[in-house]
């Protein structure tokens, strides 16, 4: 693997720290600066942090090119109020982290789409690791940790590969591994990997049609929200090859179906009935594979987090850490 390309945009203040810092004076709860921990390998991960630092550690951990102003302020301050101290962050090649100039090209990506083996610069579990070392700068000996897609994979991998770090789990509208289960829409591949035309507002355009895809259908997001959070998105930074490379780690996943049995922590698996990216048999799949968990599927919920379900994940999450 090539080296790593430092953070951008450090210069430039990031639009997600003011939208928190304005949600923060509309909620009383306490909110960061955007922060960088070096979490080894040469990796360094932005975060930030919502609410008092002796509350339960609560790790927040986005999907693929999610950057962490996917998890909106307000609802990290409602996680924040439930008595979390809530952590969200840029996985490495998203954000202001680390973005590394390994090339994968888009036949590689087909390649391993169709079951082929392939070389990728990284897999989910070095993002897992990168996870446990914020872990390790925050001093967290341990923590509950919610994934979305992407997220719930690398918080699977948490789980399994360090139970003892990991007080409940709750995995959101992601899969296994196990290629049978938590299928995309045949749509997608061509829309993730064609070409995006270049600058912001054809970033922005190109991501408002993707979310009008895959969003909840019954919980629909406006339009300008959506492109408000593009635009947002691609002034903290935002890598095409990033995209692609995470794209790989997810494609050459193992299945985890087996070594999910041995999970003891409390875990609530949540997945939308409506999900184009990740269909539902990945969630109920998931679910089936850990003893005890819980299974909360959500009707007209697509592979999004709408603000009116915002109450929904809010009490899951607090009712799975209480277990």
């Amino acid at each position: 693997m090539t080296g790593p390309v430092p953070p951008r945009h450090r210069g430039t203040p990031a639009g997600g720290a003011a939208r928190a810092s304005a949600a923060a004076v509309q909620t009383s709860v306490p909110v960061s600066e955007e922060l960088f921990a070096p979490v080894g390998r040469g990796i360094e991960l932005c975060y930030q942090t919502f609410g008092d630092p002796d509350g339960e550690p609560l790790l927040l951990v986005m999907g693929l090119g999610g950057p962490m102003n996917w998890w909106d302020p307000d609802l990290c301050a409602a996680l924040a109020r439930v008595g979390f101290y809530v952590v969200r962050y840029d996985n490495r090649d998203t954000g202001r982290s680390t973005v590394l100039d390994t090339v994968v090209g888009r036949s590689t990506l087909v390649r391993a789409f169709a079951g082929g083996r392939v070389r990728a610069p990284y897999g989910i579990g070095d993002l897992a690791d990168d996870a446990f070392g914020l872990m390790d700068h925050l001093g967290l000996e341990s923590a509950h940790v919610v994934g979305v897609s992407m997220g719930g994979m690398i918080v699977q991998t948490m789980a399994i590969s360090r139970p003892s770090r990991v007080r409940s789990m709750t995995s959101i509208m992601s899969t296994l591994g196990k290629r049978t289960v938590g299928w995309q829409h045949p749509k997608l591949l061509p829309m993730l990997i064609a070409p995006r035309g270049p600058g912001r507002a054809a970033y922005a355009e190109t991501s408002a049609r993707m979310w009008q895809f895959i969003g909840s259908p019954g919980y629909p997001t406006d339009t300008a929200v959506q492109r408000a959070r593009a635009e947002e998105t691609f002034d903290r930074g935002f890598s095409a090859s990033g995209v692609m490379r995470q794209m790989l780690a997810i494609l050459n996943q193992p299945n985890r179906s087996r070594a999910l049995r041995s999970l003891r922590m409390p875990v609530c698996v949540i997945h939308g009935d409506s999900d184009a990216m990740v269909h539902v048999s990945g969630g109920r799949a998931t679910a089936a594979a850990i003893p005890g968990a819980e299974l909360l599927i959500v009707k007209g919920m697509g592979h999004d987090l709408p603000a009116q379900l915002w109450p929904t994940f809010v009490d899951a999450i607090r009712r799975t850490a209480n277990r």
